[in-house]
């Protein structure tokens, strides 16, 4: 439905739209609450700034939380037709050998595995899926400009498109727009911010036969890296000290392919890959939460509400768990007519913990493991606590479940199995 309001014609945008929820952001929790919304019969917008969902080096881990969510409303065996390489376990390698302390093999799941899947991919199918329901509606290339308040209530927002501005009025707005959120800014929302010890450069090297299939984390002398197997070449994250770039990139592309020849040298063969720096994505790691991720009329998940860092990957996987812990909650209250900011405050009530838990258990790898790995001058080997505790079976299951569900797992309400 569109009209057009006084407000509207002195923002010189033609027409105003109305709906029940505007999403901006269709990135993975954007997408996914989307989705789940129009499933319970709810009309959603989703705004998304680019023209396409293709970005490189995103995250793109599936785990077997968010499998679960998709198995819970009948699309998991759809979204594992997609092309993908599947995570078992994850190694850390060191000078003095190589231990195994995330095995997802152990776990009681029908998906005892990450997937590996290009985010566009999976943007791509959820949207797909959304499309099969009338209630939800896209508009690609189209960037928030402004939040509409009036008596202290977020009404929606005005956002320019290729065609123009344009102007949507909505019951509730939400801010799914990732780590650098303008939504969360023009709310004047500030994050908690903290600064982990590093930073990861992401590139590719080319994969050949008789290479290992499984991902690995490889610790070297003041070196740290990470390989994730994506078919024909490998995704390695080389991880820095947080404000060495500069330095390292000014010693050159050739010194920076001998230390990744240093760290994988199974890899020495293939490093000339890496070109010149263009080759090369620099991802500066940080942590942040919102104290609080609502104000009356709008709602801020996924990245916009907390920044993980890529320890463990589980970033994707939390926000879509924002993601369905607010269809949960709001869905009804759309259904019914009577949305409260209570509503909003109660999907941060139920995600604040877990977030917080899996923030301070990120601290606690980058400050006692990843720091000192990084400071290290000789080769680094895992404290033997470690391996103690790895060797309880009461203990050992525990980081790969914490990695595959949080601290608790979420369920999609009143969703029907294998539909």
């Amino acid at each position: 439905m569109q009209t057009q309001t006084k407000q509207a014609r002195e923002a010189g945008v033609p027409d105003v739209e109305k709906i029940d929820c505007c999403i901006a952001g269709g990135g993975p929790a954007g997408a996914v609450l989307a989705l789940l919304l129009a499933r319970q019969g709810v009309p959603v917008l989703l705004l998304e700034e680019h023209k396409d969902f293709d970005r490189d080096f995103r995250g793109d881990t599936i785990h077997p939380s968010v499998l679960q969510v998709m198995d819970e409303i009948g699309l998991a065996d759809r979204l594992l037709q997609l092309p993908h390489t599947e995570m078992h376990t994850m190694s850390l390698e060191t000078g003095t050998g190589t231990v195994t302390p995330v095995n997802f093999r152990r776990l009681k799941t029908r998906y005892p595995y990450i997937m590996m899947v290009p985010q566009v991919d999976f943007l791509n199918f959820i949207t797909k899926e959304a499309g099969r329901y009338p209630q939800f509606h896209l508009r690609m290339n189209a960037r928030v400009e402004e939040l509409i308040e009036e008596g202290g209530v977020i009404r929606g927002v005005r956002y320019r498109g290729a065609d123009g501005r344009h102007e949507v009025r909505a019951r509730l707005t939400v801010g799914a727009d990732g780590r650098f959120s303008r939504l969360r800014k023009l709310a004047g929302l500030a994050p908690i911010a903290s600064s982990p010890p590093m930073d990861v450069l992401w590139f590719r090297l080319p994969r050949r036969p008789g290479d290992a299939e499984e991902a690995g984390v490889r610790f070297g002398a003041g070196r740290l890296g990470i390989l994730l197997n994506r078919f024909d070449y490998w995704q390695v994250g080389y991880v820095i000290a947080k404000g060495t770039y500069q330095p390292l990139r000014g010693a050159g592309i050739a010194a920076f392919r001998a230390q990744v020849a240093e760290l994988f040298p199974e890899l020495r063969d293939r490093v000339d890959a890496i070109h010149d720096w263009k080759d090369i994505s620099l991802l500066s790691v940080e942590s942040s939460r919102l104290a609080r991720w609502y104000r009356p009329g709008l709602l801020l998940i996924g990245d916009a509400a907390h920044v993980m860092t890529p320890v463990g990957g589980v970033g994707i996987n939390y926000a879509i768990q924002d993601a369905v812990v607010a269809a949960n909650v709001l869905g009804p209250r759309f259904r019914q007519g009577r949305l409260r900011p209570r509503d909003l405050a109660a999907v941060q009530r139920r995600r604040e913990w877990p977030t917080r838990i899996i923030q301070a258990a990120q601290a606690a790898v980058q400050e006692r493991l990843l720091g000192e790995a990084l400071q290290s001058t000789d080769q680094f080997q895992l404290p033997r606590i470690a391996g103690v505790l790895l060797g309880i079976p009461l203990l050992r299951n525990l980081p790969a479940r914490f990695i595959a569900f949080g601290v608790w797992p979420v369920h999609v309400r009143g969703a029907r199995t294998r539909q």
